[in-house]
């Protein structure tokens, strides 16, 4: 079979060790045996594997390939844009889902971008034409173009899986909550979820959730701004309940200005979340933080608490959920291979939040290498 590989001695995240074949972009078998069982023991691994390219991953853990949901991928809109694959594959992440960088007008740029990268790409489409070629992108309702919303979800149903709306003060300016209520419509006419930016006042978070349904997105959840999701004791204020109660979901999108260590200590004083963890990343908080990578967020969740296993949960078989495509989120023969190989290591690491707090961590996240569409890289990004 056509680029017929193996990699060897890897840690499930059960504990339980694997050896996992792939060829032509499949899973062909996933060998497992007990962690104290030699590899040579491991039933189906025998002399014939010597024809196989094998890599050794010894030590490591392996996890179906880990999903960004929010990512901003369109380096045309600088800062607010990078390359797929440099916040893609080199830093261990199988699929990236674009959070509405583009509108309408910019879509077909993105798809075509998509298709010559290793990354799996998806994406939200903002429901402003214009995407982030502004950050006020909502300000005018003109922008809004009902009927270019639904062309663009027709032409690229592989590629868009829900509508993005940014509600908070810089981007809808005097508009208010009027972008929402389009969204909302939106939504109903395309039959796609929402993303939803929260942040600054006016409107008032309370008014924003109110008009949240099951599958929705609240992105930016523990962000320290006034307008947050939770009171000044800490504790989650009862629109917040009551979205979770409707099926709302939750979305880290740390990015430049949206992660606070204050707060995600209360969500998680308080039992909140966790649904899925996205770095919000583009170049400019790529190179010079807080975000760096999506494993450096993930790495605040060590600190945080959460096991490691919680943490990539939420990088992988939460956000496969979410999506509607099980395949991305499991390790199992005969799906398409997207895989991450990944270390947790037991050493120091300074980790930085959106409002300049600093923490001390003893455990981090640490990728190797990701499988996707067909092919074995090493990650270039190890932080």
């Amino acid at each position: 079979m056509d680029n017929r590989f193996l990699l060897r001695n890897l840690r499930l995240l059960d504990g339980r060790q694997a050896n996992i074949e792939i060829a032509s972009g499949r899973i062909v078998r996933v060998d497992e045996a007990d962690v104290a069982t030699d590899s040579s023991a491991i039933a189906g691994v025998s002399g014939s594997d010597a024809d196989i390219r094998t890599i050794e991953c010894r030590g490591a853990y392996v996890s179906s390939g880990w999903i960004d949901m929010h990512v901003h991928a369109f380096p045309a809109f600088d800062p607010y844009g990078d390359e797929i694959d440099e916040i893609g594959v080199k830093q261990g992440v199988a699929t990236i889902v674009d959070a509405g960088s583009c509108g309408a007008d910019r879509i077909g740029e993105l798809a075509a971008s998509g298709e010559r990268a290793k990354t799996n790409l998806l994406a939200f489409l903002n429901i402003s034409r214009i995407g982030l070629s502004r950050i006020d992108e909502l300000s005018r309702l003109d922008w809004l173009d009902g009927e270019r919303v639904s062309e663009a979800v027709a032409r690229y149903p592989d590629l868009i899986v829900g509508l993005k709306a940014r509600i908070s003060r810089s981007v809808v300016g005097d508009s208010g909550i009027a972008p929402l209520r389009v969204a909302r419509e939106l939504s109903a006419s395309t039959g796609l979820p929402l993303m939803v930016h929260i942040g600054s006042a006016p409107p008032a978070i309370e008014d924003v959730l109110s008009h949240l349904r099951e599958r929705d997105i609240v992105t930016h959840y523990l962000n320290g701004k006034p307008n947050n999701l939770f009171d000044a004791e800490g504790r989650p204020i009862p629109a917040l309940l009551d979205a979770l109660d409707r099926g709302v979901r939750l979305d880290v999108g740390h990015g430049t200005a949206s992660f606070s260590f204050r707060v995600a200590e209360a969500a998680k004083a308080h039992g909140i979340g966790l649904h899925t963890i996205s770095s919000d990343i583009y170049r400019g908080n790529r190179l010079n933080g807080p975000v760096y990578s999506l494993a450096n967020v993930m790495s605040k969740f060590l600190y945080l608490g959460y096991s490691w296993q919680e943490v990539v949960a939420a990088v992988t078989s939460s956000a496969a959920q979410w999506l509607g495509r099980p395949e991305l989120g499991r390790i199992q023969a005969g799906d398409p291979a997207h895989l991450t190989v990944f270390d947790v290591r037991e050493e120091p690491a300074s980790l930085l939040d959106s409002e300049g707090i600093e923490r001390k961590a003893n455990q981090r996240i640490v990728p190797r290498g990701v499988v996707a569409n067909g092919e074995f890289m090493e990650c270039e990004v190890r932080a």
